[in-house]
């Protein structure tokens, strides 16, 4: 992913908090997955609008986290929930 892409929630994905844990699901394919309280941060700056990269630093700026093992978690939890459908990239520019 180009950390300059967006973020993009089908709209039949739904979130919600469930403890320290945030869920989400997507209603047509029942679909789920759990966030933890970093991931469920990075979820919801997605949703604001962030890119990849903006998202990144403002976690890193709220986290005590080494940046290479902060990006790398970040990157596969973005490429597991696109291999899930419940988040598409949209390519920068667009």
């Amino acid at each position: 992913m180009n950390p300059l892409d967006t973020a993009e929630i089908p709209s039949q994905v739904m979130t919600r908090e469930m403890g320290d844990e945030t869920v989400i699901l997507d209603l047509t394919t029942g679909t789920y997955f759990s966030l933890n309280p970093v991931g469920a941060r990075f979820w919801e700056l997605l949703r604001q609008g962030m890119t990849f990269a903006q998202a990144r630093e403002a976690l890193q700026d709220e986290y005590d986290v080494e940046q290479n093992r902060l990006e790398s978690d970040l990157q596969q939890l973005a490429i597991d929930l696109v291999e899930k459908s419940l988040l598409r990239v949209r390519p920068a520019g667009q």
